[in-house]
């Protein structure tokens, strides 16, 4: 898709969204803001510790789970987001109260240039990692551009975005490129002197694959690791509702359901990657050691950073 093309789509959903992003900071401004708060969420087994914003709707204290020894991922270390350009005033005062020492960027880009750069307290700069999302937003784009209602279900129904899905999470084990991302962060995590944040565009495919992976090597067992990654479906599901009626009230998309299955987190996904990791590396140890190339150092030095007995 040329240049030109793509600019033209990306005003096209820059417009669709436009009231949806209005709507949602105004509902949230009317809520007071207070810096370094955190809402919790407690589920059957654990307490996700939301951290509240304006700007983003997935920000996520990364700490509190149990681990197989009985010990507990410290807090106020690992944070995890969606995309931090759209961050306020209020939203910056709250992340300064974090300390953060890093922030990495894993969207590629087409979606930085587009959707716009981090927005991030004084001093802190972004650092891009980008992961791969084999196309996945530039089909989108083309797909709402169009409006073409047949073209969108072409494109996106039948079971074809599901597959996608697979084949984008199945990249984070297969993806060489994809990999050393994802291990260069665990490393910065690992030798670290301060807390730090990794977000993508929507905070829970390329981000939930990797706090999924740091839960694991902490030992976290598979249950609440995976619980963080489907917490993104709760924190994300009202905003991407509002993205839907706003696509469907702007005459762009039809049947805006259609982009349900990319817009959630679902075991089905996992399950691709971690079918692969298995195929490939004869399970989750194998990906750590021989896929990410991390030494048994570097996991003694995760473990000793982020567990407290």
């Amino acid at each position: 898709m040329s240049r030109v093309r793509i600019r033209r789509v990306t005003a096209v959903l820059a417009a669709a969204l436009a009231v949806t992003t209005a709507c949602a900071l105004t509902t949230a401004s009317a809520a007071p803001q207070v810096p370094v708060r955190a809402a919790q969420h407690r589920t059957a087994a654990e307490t996700i510790r939301q951290i509240p914003l304006q700007g983003a709707v997935d920000f996520r204290d990364l700490g509190g789970y149990r681990t197989y020894t009985g010990g507990r991922v410290r807090q106020g270390l690992v944070y995890r987001s969606d995309a931090l350009n759209k961050l306020t005033a209020a939203d910056l005062t709250t992340v300064s109260g974090l300390g953060l020492t890093k922030a990495v960027d894993f969207r590629i880009p087409l979606e930085v240039r587009y959707d716009g750069a981090d927005r991030l307290p004084a001093g802190l700069t972004p650092t891009s990692r980008p992961v791969s999302d084999l196309g996945l937003y530039a089909t989108l784009l083309t797909a709402i551009s169009s409006g073409d209602p047949a073209e969108q279900e072409r494109m996106l129904g039948g079971g074809r975005a599901e597959a996608y899905m697979r084949d984008i999470y199945r990249t984070f084990v297969t993806s060489p490129e994809n990999r050393a991302q994802f291990a260069t962060t665990l490393r910065e995590i690992a030798d670290g002197s301060g807390p730090l944040l990794y977000h993508c565009t929507s905070g829970k495919d390329r981000t939930g694959w990797v706090s999924y992976v740091l839960l694991r090597a902490l030992g976290v067992p598979e249950t609440g690791a995976g619980q963080d990654y489907l917490a993104s479906n709760t924190f994300r599901a009202a905003y991407d509702a509002q993205v839907r009626a706003a696509l469907k009230q702007s005459g762009r998309m039809q049947d805006p359901d259609l982009l349900i299955p990319l817009q959630e987190v679902r075991q089905d996904y996992l399950d691709a990657a971690t079918a692969r990791m298995e195929a490939d590396y004869g399970g989750f140890y194998g990906y750590l050691t021989d896929g990410l190339g991390l030494d048994l150092r570097t996991l003694a030095k995760l473990q000793a950073r982020l567990v407290r007995s």
